[in-house]
Formats: structure tokens, C-alpha cells, sequence
């Protein structure tokens, strides 16, 4: 992790931010999600958030949270001050159940258990927000460039395991993170084809959730629904690939390769599926301040977004579309942007 300072562009509320510290002290970060956990251990000095040592764990081998915090810490020759961890599902007084991995997170549990007092959980969407006020210029790419002198709220919104959703209060100073739930609402089709899905998807999910259009895990079920159509052949090559990798990762890099058609057709309901779900939540949230796009998925199919489509389904917003036209739209480049966030929120939020 870099050495952390704000970004003028993003002015969060995170009241330390601005008063002197005269003392260092250490904190952990930490971005714990559904495939992945990173821990980051910091220093906070008058001069920012330094980082001190960093580990990535796969999620799934470990029972419970506990033991990859306890592991990461184990050697820790320093004192650690405060634990803030963005964690992928919803924070209830300091409770958090992660929705794709089955865990139970407790931060009085935590904070017992690893004898630290202060310790915090915060949904990762919002702290890939709070993580906004660390990116550069550099680590954001605009889809579509808006009004950039608008102020006003922001959204967040983030595919990967899941379907991740926040927004940002502006008060006319300071922008506020906020969490939402918004990727488990009900997925709304515009078409007999988005129709047709919706009924194939409910045989396997009864609920049919925009989290089940826009993720990792939806990209096999939207390629497995385009192939059943038999509009195109299945090609070989892809179906033993899938066998042996990620099915999304093959989908997705075979689509940009444009190797298979039923993969391009694919990734092309899939960033329909994006833009239509970013004009919901700007619309949502009058996010007139900017809409960002996180996740570990919007990365790596970069150049499927980058295209005049993504923003024909975007603006397409009815008698809305002249308030969608202001709102900038960029891709959050860096993937330790939640890690920024909870390490911000540890040594300046408001405890």
C-alpha cells in the first residue's frame, strides 16, 4: 500500500483527517471478501497512513475470519491501536454475516477475543468509498465524462463475487459513504430476451436478483441461457476450457478475443446489464456528483465497457436522461481501493 494522502477531488468525512497527530500508532486494514481476505498492517504518522506489511488469503480455506486475523497478527512486534475491516455483506451493530461465504464477523467478538479495543466493520462498498479520498487522478478511468463541475451525491457500484452498491451524502462540504443492499433488488427486463432469461433464472434461483445478472457467478448463467438459445454454435475449445477454469474468466477473455460469439453475445448482455443497473442507482441516489465503478470484474473486461453502447443503455433513462447526461462515470482502477478506504477509516474516522 502507498503511502496514503488526500485527494483534493474527494472531500470524505473523515474528521482526523485534518487535526495534527503528534503520536504514531499502528492499525490493521483489511478488505474481507467472498474469494479473497487482504490485511494490511499500518503505521499512521503526521504525515499519513503508512504501510508496514501485507498479506492476501483465499477466504475459503479457513473456518472462520478469526483464524486469518490471527495468523496475520501473530508476529506482530507492534502495539495495534484500532482494526477496521470492510467486509462483504451487511453491517448491523457491528455484526456482519458475508452473503457469499457464510461467515459470522462480530466486531465485540473480535475485539475480545484479540484484546484490541477498538475495532470496526464497515460494509466494503463503503469503504471503497472512504477508499476515494486516496486515489489518484491516474487510478480512475472516465467511461463517460458528464459535467465534472456538479456537485453533489456519488454512487458506487461494484460487480464481482457479488453485486456490491453504496452512496456518498453530499452535506455541500464533505461527501458521506453510506452502504446499500441494492444489488439484491429485484432485476427489472426491458425485452422478451431479459424476459425469457429472468424465467430461466428463476428455475435455479426463484429470486432473481440484479446480483444475478451482474457478477462473477452470472456470467456462466448468461452464457448457458445465449447457448441454449441455439443461435450459435458451442464451440469446443471453450466448453473444455470452462471445465478446467473459471468459467466467467474464459467467458469474459474469449469475448474481448472475439473467439466465440456466444461469449461476445454474452459479455454484451452483461455490460447492458451494468449500464442499465448505473442509470438505476444514479437515478436512485441523484448521484449528480459521479458514479464509480469498483470490483474485481470491471478491470479486466475494461475495454467491453469503454464503448459508445455502455452509454446508449446508460443514458437510456426516459425523461431522466438530461440528469444522467451531467453525471461523470469512472472505472476505480486500483483494487486495494477498499483496503485505502478501511486504513483511512482506521486512523481518521470517527470512533
Amino acid at each position: 500500500m502507498k503511502a496514503l494522502n488526500r485527494n483534493n477531488n474527494f472531500h470524505l468525512a473523515l474528521p482526523g483527517l485534518d487535526k495534527p497527530h503528534e503520536e504514531d500508532y499502528v492499525i490493521v486494514a483489511g478488505d474481507v471478501g467472498g474469494t479473497k481476505t487482504n490485511l494490511s498492517v499500518c503505521r499512521v504518522t503526521g504525515d499519513g497512513v503508512h504501510e508496514i506489511h501485507s498479506s492476501s488469503y483465499a477466504s475459503g480455506d479457513f473456518k472462520a475470519f478469526i483464524h486469518i486475523l490471527q495468523e496475520f497478527i501473530r508476529n506482530q512486534p507492534n502495539s495495534i491501536k484500532r482494526i477496521a475491516l470492510g467486509v462483504a455483506g451487511p453491517v448491523i451493530q457491528g455484526r456482519a454475516e458475508l452473503t457469499n461465504l457464510g461467515w459470522t464477523l462480530d466486531s465485540f467478538e473480535l475485539s475480545r477475543e484479540l484484546e484490541i479495543d477498538q475495532v470496526i466493520l464497515l460494509n466494503d462498498l463503503e469503504a471503497t468509498a472512504y477508499g476515494l479520498a486516496a486515489l489518484e487522478n491516474d487510478e480512475l478511468v472516465t467511461i463517460f465524462p458528464g459535467v465534472s463541475s456538479v456537485k453533489g451525491n456519488m454512487a458506487i457500484i461494484s460487480p464481482g463475487t457479488g453485486l456490491g452498491e453504496a452512496g456518498l451524502y453530499f452535506d455541500g462540504r464533505c461527501l458521506h459513504p453510506f452502504p446499500t443492499e441494492g444489488g439484491h433488488c429485484d432485476f427489472a427486463p426491458r425485452s422478451d430476451f431479459d424476459r425469457n432469461l429472468q424465467v430461466f433464472l428463476e428455475k435455479k434461483y426463484e429470486v432473481v436478483s440484479w446480483e444475478k445478472l451482474i457478477s462473477g457467478p452470472a456470467i456462466p448463467d448468461i452464457y448457458e441461457f445465449v447457448v441454449a438459445s441455439g443461435k450459435h454454435p458451442e464451440t469446443d475449445e471453450v466448453k473444455i476450457q470452462m471445465e478446467t477454469q473459471d468459467p466467467s474468466a474464459v467467458i469474459s477473455k474469449t469475448a474481448m478475443e472475439e473467439g466465440c460469439k456466444n461469449c461476445m453475445e454474452t459479455m454484451e448482455h452483461f455490460v447492458r446489464f451494468l449500464a442499465r443497473e448505473c442509470s438505476n442507482l444514479v437515478l436512485k441516489m441523484k448521484a449528480t456528483g459521479g458514479l464509480f465503478i469498483g470490483g474485481g470484474i470491471p478491470t479486466k473486461i475494461l475495454p467491453l465497457i469503454q464503448v459508445p453502447e455502455f452509454v446508449k443503455h446508460y443514458l437510456d433513462g426516459d425523461r431522466m436522461e438530461h440528469l444522467l447526461e451531467q453525471v461523470p462515470i469512472r472505472v476505480i482502477m486500483e483494487p486495494e481501493a477498499p483496503m485505502y478506504g478501511a486504513a483511512l477509516y482506521a486512523a481518521y474516522g470517527k470512533w
